[in-house]
């Protein structure tokens, strides 16, 4: 009984909503304990009806007016970077979640933001991208992860009480450029990876350094696609609202390609660098994906042609 509790305390303490330190032995790179066995390993949720990530399929996707723009507290401040970790299955920055927040958007209340976390591939020619959009994968994706304030900053309480609204996760693709030192915040980033190659390994070195807006720059955060799902590791509850923005983050292959070549997976038998560290995409099972009301300029009004077309052919007469 006393082993019980622990291991539920355990899973429960996982400080970076992500499951690595859970007593489920799971894993991307594997095939005895890769994603296509989590259903399996973690049968509670992961073989749940509203799993992710996604394929969003844009011919499908439903319009709602509620979709206004976030209101983003703290993303401009340098000082809410805590720490930058190795958590075994991606790298990890920890956030001071009293100075930042999410809310609007249609997400029901204020947000605090714990923390964010990368997925990606082999290099920035490679697939990484856990969502992808009409079969479209990016080399990489970020996800700024956040818990209602009504769990006063608490994930483990969000994902207990099984309350689909607990956490709201914001979505970026990453996607490579030629462009020399885009973005610079990027450089900066990819810099403390050499202090964290092994799993377990961390920082707190990055703080004053960047900001969130910095690492995003460039993204119009007023277009995105939203969706009903869960997270993406074991043991994948069903507790996210998901916002997936539409437009990538440009940022230099190099600084891409530094993830893919530096840090390693925890695995006791051998150093095995972390590459495709992405779930595939789930079924949709019947969930709707929306997005903001498209805005067309409509054609001018019959009369108004006519008055021009009478226009120009009087023109050509006096030629």
């Amino acid at each position: 009984m006393i082993v019980l509790l622990v291991t539920c305390l355990v899973a429960l303490l996982c400080p970076t909503v992500r499951s690595a330190d859970a007593p489920l032995v799971w894993c991307y790179h594997k095939p005895e304990c890769n994603f296509t066995t989590w259903p399996k390993i973690s049968s509670q949720y992961c073989n749940g009806s509203q799993q992710s990530p996604i394929n969003i399929v844009t011919a499908r996707v439903q319009e709602n007016p509620n979709l206004t723009a976030f209101n983003l507290t703290g993303f401009d401040d340098n000082s809410t970077f805590l720490s930058i970790a190795n958590a075994a299955d991606s790298v990890v920055v920890n956030l001071d979640d009293e100075k930042i927040k999410v809310q609007g958007g249609d997400i029901p209340g204020v947000y605090n933001t714990k923390q964010f976390h990368l997925h990606w591939g082999k290099g920035s020619s490679s697939p990484g991208s856990e969502h992808t959009v009409d079969g479209k994968q990016y080399p990489m994706e970020l996800h700024i992860v956040s818990v209602h304030s009504k769990y006063n900053g608490n994930v483990s309480a969000a994902l207990a009480a099984k309350d689909s609204t607990g956490l709201a996760v914001l979505g970026f693709f990453i996607e490579g450029t030629n462009e020399v030192n885009k973005t610079k915040s990027w450089d900066i980033l990819t810099s403390y990876l050499t202090n964290i190659r092994n799993s377990g390994e961390q920082t707190s070195d990055i703080m004053n350094q960047i900001t969130l807006n910095s690492l995003i720059e460039g993204v119009d955060r007023t277009k995105y696609y939203r969706y009903q799902g869960s997270l993406t590791t074991p043991g994948c509850n069903e507790a996210v609202i998901w916002t997936v923005f539409k437009e990538p983050v440009k940022v230099s292959h190099d600084f891409i390609n530094r993830f893919s070549t530096t840090v390693f997976f925890k695995d006791a038998n051998a150093s095995i660098l972390n590459t495709y560290n992405f779930r595939g995409v789930q079924p949709l099972n019947g969930r709707v994906v929306t997005s903001q009301v498209t805005v067309t300029s409509a054609a001018p009004p019959s009369s108004t042609l006519s008055v021009i077309t009478i226009l120009l052919l009087s023109s050509l007469y006096w030629l």
